[in-house]
């Protein structure tokens, strides 16, 4: 009996996918429920499991068409697996990833030694990379010396390489033109002393990983702070919707995730609800799931506020750029230590510049000012946040 494999039902607002990856191949034997075939669509990688054991008998569409749902991308011949090729049929196969352009010969067995000759140091890597010898290799340099582009064109490297955005990277494009051209964005900066947050973090470490399983980390201290600010401050939590503003009666945070695919901002929902241990572990398996490629349409929805950190990266200072149709963003840095004046005395702290970039249409400058004031206040005296201060 052959079985047709579908494109299953898109996620609500998604109206098609692309074939991202075949992990099986026409005549390759299939486990019922083993992933067939990626779909990429605009925020997340959906897998298409085999429906039934046997063997997949032809495939309908190719990695790179964009198909929509119900539509047939292969058909499986339901039947018995031989013993010898169950095991086998597991073992994922990639059969649509592109090649990577090369002009290396055929691999050879043992080491195979380069004579490089004359060639300079940038000739002598490239000249190794591509098992090019220098007998092969016509120098231009000075006294016959090989350079770099000598190599090159023998090895006709290209010069650049043109690749299809992803369904993703498309998806983030088109939201940050929306939120340039349609948002009348400002952004307003402050910095924090880190020091009572780091001095909490040190001291019950051991405690609170033994406890809840997970490192306490600075981003929960971030969103709780965040969270009652935003609580105090509901119009930074608010959205514009034509003419009309749409406040939000809970802390939805999304917070900005760098994965192989490109950015996603996983959201975390009723922050006020969650205690510091829950923040750490969604933002942990948030990571996982967008690694793998498994965060799902229900993560990435319903955010009303975001937090961006590009300190992980090292930015000092930064102007981040809405989430549409959020109104305000906050933007995390590296930690630096720095000399400051506290109390009279010259110390130093680590501080962290804080952004807050927000829709200036709904927003005026002392309602952002005073939100960003205070988070600072409470990841300065964390306290604050215990005692709803």
């Amino acid at each position: 009996m052959s079985i047709d494999v579908k494109v299953p039902v898109l996620p609500e607002s998604v109206t098609d996918a692309t074939v991202a990856t075949w992990h099986k191949k026409p005549g390759d034997f299939v486990k019922r429920d083993e992933n067939l075939v990626d779909l990429e669509t605009d925020k997340v990688v959906l897998e298409v499991p085999a429906p039934a054991d046997g063997v997949l008998e032809s495939i309908a569409v190719e990695a790179g068409d964009v198909v929509e749902a119900n539509q047939v991308l292969g058909v499986v011949k339901e039947g018995e697996i031989p013993a010898e090729k169950a095991e086998e049929s597991v073992a994922p196969k990639a059969t649509s990833t592109p090649a990577k352009a090369t002009n290396q010969p055929a691999e050879q067995a043992g080491p195979q030694k380069i004579d490089t000759g004359s060639a300079g140091p940038a000739a002598r890597k490239m000249m190794h990379e591509n098992n090019i010898d220098a007998s092969q290799v016509s120098g231009t340099g000075r006294g016959g010396r090989i350079t770099k582009p000598d190599v090159q064109t023998v090895a006709n490297t290209p010069m650049e390489e043109r690749v299809p955005m992803s369904r993703l990277r498309q998806k983030i494009a088109d939201r940050m033109i929306e939120a340039q051209s349609t948002a009348a964005m400002l952004t307003s900066f402050n910095e924090v002393d880190l020091k009572a947050v780091m001095d909490i973090r040190k001291k019950y470490k051991e405690e609170f990983i033994n406890k809840h399983g997970i490192k306490l980390g600075l981003m929960s201290f971030f969103v709780k702070a965040a969270t009652e600010a935003l609580k105090k401050f509901p119009i930074i939590n608010a959205s514009v919707e034509g003419t009309d503003v749409v406040y939000h009666k809970q802390q939805n945070i999304g917070i900005a995730v760098a994965t192989d695919r490109g950015l996603v901002v996983p959201v975390l929902k009723n922050t006020n609800a969650m205690s510091l241990a829950d923040i750490d572990t969604n933002i942990r398996d948030f990571a996982i799931a967008g690694n793998e490629g498994k965060l799902t349409m229900d993560d990435l929805t319903g955010g009303t506020f975001t937090i961006t950190n590009g300190g992980t990266f090292g930015s000092l200072m930064s102007t981040p750029i809405l989430n549409m149709p959020q109104s305000a963003i906050l933007g995390m840095h590296t930690i630096k230590e720095r000399p400051v004046v506290v109390n009279g005395d010259i110390v130093v702290r680590p501080m962290m510049y804080l952004a807050l970039t927000y829709d200036h249409r709904i927003i005026d400058g002392k309602d952002a000012v005073l939100f960003l004031v205070a988070v600072k206040e409470m990841l300065e005296d964390p306290a604050r946040m215990l005692l709803n201060l």
